[in-house]
């Protein structure tokens, strides 16, 4: 008999394919980030801000290098939850699924506040702390509703909101390209180590997003060809495309750049004109709803997943009996991140949550090792990381060094998270025993 997890899984429609999971990837990856970002890169290290870009690109294709094997092995609903569950039993698993809940919980929210100001900041009579909140309800509640409707509906909508962010994003990257001017890209000195090494830092989260976009796995057709074919469409997509943005821009703004609050927009009003300035700022609200739409599809399924292993309520793993969808789950996620996203209060646990995303990838680089060295199939071969002994120990290592600029109080934060998280465990423990028949 399979696990309780996989026989409940079994209830979702695997609708979710190649091109809809690599489009899901790409959505909740690229989000409002990168319309700012050239410019805080370029403002450390200047003409030599690719390299930046490169180093990251390197670190965080060790990980999704894990992220792939660890997702063809694992075909249940929760994602990174799922894997390192099945690689180290229930309690490693569940801390795993707090961190993971809890990244997509406050980035969630967070990118929902900055769309109701983006939105505000276009029409005057959304602005304000009443005009956010309605605006966050509004948009809240269309992204569920879609999303409860049908998974096949959600990825459908993650495809257009995909598209509709990176039409402008390739406009601006074709046409910048026709009007770069040399000199603006010639490199002076090049940076050093450790300036190097915190601007990667900061990079490496404009790439994350892949853990939260996984969390479906158990809506993915064939996951062994289809979880790794997605990751590496996605990840090369999305690098190549960085790449690109960030010459363009300090092709074409120069000096410039470092102080520019709105590079992107800045570049399409130089090459485009007032249009196309126009046409970012759209762009950016499109991207930050994308990622909203994206994130209520994906995030929503940790809970589910919670509510399915008896951490949480099980009302909480409640399917629709029509759409087949885990409606509850996506409710009250929506109604969390309103009510986070509209008092403001998320932004002081933003350290929390970008050190909760280096622990749990991780823990999934160490699972993905562990799944094969057990050889543990979803069905059909799976994925194997190239030097498959060395990419995860290399990713740890990265990861590792990365953890090196957390100070002791942040690190007592979330050792103080894991700890009530472990207390949970043990309180649900007799209860779950019982669910499942063990004396």
């Amino acid at each position: 008999m399979a696990p309780p997890s996989e026989t409940t899984d079994r209830s979702l429609v695997r609708a979710l394919g190649t091109w809809a999971l690599a489009a899901g990837i790409v959505n909740v990856t690229i989000g409002g980030g990168i319309f700012r970002l050239p410019a805080a890169v370029a403002g450390t290290l200047g003409a030599a801000a690719p390299l930046a870009y490169v180093v990251c690109a390197v670190a965080m294709g060790l990980i999704v290098l894990c992220f792939a094997e660890a997702g063809s092995r694992v075909a249940m609903t929760g994602g990174p939850y799922a894997y390192v569950e099945v690689a180290f039993g229930p309690l490693v698993g569940f801390l795993a699924g707090v961190l993971l809940w809890l990244v997509g919980t406050f980035a969630l929210a967070a990118v929902a506040t900055l769309l109701a100001d983006a939105l505000g900041a276009m029409a005057p009579a959304l602005g304000g702390p009443a005009g956010r909140a309605a605006t966050l309800l509004v948009v809240l509640a269309a992204t569920s509703w879609v999303n409860v409707a049908g998974v096949r509906q959600g990825a459908r909508l993650n495809v257009v909101m995909t598209v509709a962010k990176l039409v402008p994003l390739l406009i601006v990257a074709i046409a910048g390209l026709l009007a770069v001017r040399g000199e603006n890209l010639a490199l002076g000195t090049v940076p050093g180590p450790g300036p190097l090494a915190r601007t990667s830092i900061v990079l490496i989260f404009a790439f994350a997003g892949v853990e939260s976009a996984l969390v479906p796995s158990g809506e993915v057709r064939d996951p062994a060809r289809t979880v790794p074919r997605a990751i590496a469409v996605a990840m090369v997509g999305i690098t190549l495309l960085y790449l690109v943005l960030q010459l363009v821009a300090q092709g074409v703004l120069g000096a410039d750049l470092a102080s520019s609050t709105t590079p992107l927009a800045d570049v399409a009003g130089r090459v485009l004109g007032p249009w196309g300035r126009t046409l970012l700022l759209g762009g950016a609200a499109l991207s930050m709803l994308g990622y909203v739409s994206g994130m209520i599809l994906a995030v929503p399924r940790a809970l589910y997943a919670f509510g399915r292993d008896g951490f949480l309520p099980r009302a909480l793993a409640t399917v629709h009996p029509t759409h087949r969808t885990p409606w509850v789950a996506i409710v009250v996620q929506a109604v969390l991140v309103w009510a986070l996203a509209a008092s403001g209060t998320f932004e002081r646990l933003a350290i929390l949550a970008n050190v909760s995303t280096l622990v749990l990838y991780g823990a999934c680089c160490v699972a993905s090792w562990e799944l094969r060295r057990r050889d543990v199939r979803a069905g059909g071969i799976p994925f194997r990381v190239p030097a498959a002994g060395v990419v995860p120990a290399l990713a740890v290592l990265v990861i590792a060094g990365l953890l090196t600029s957390v100070t002791f109080a942040e690190w007592r934060v979330i050792a103080a998270v894991i700890a009530a998280a472990a207390l949970l465990y043990a309180a649900t423990r007799r209860a779950r025993l019982a669910a499942a028949g063990t004396p």
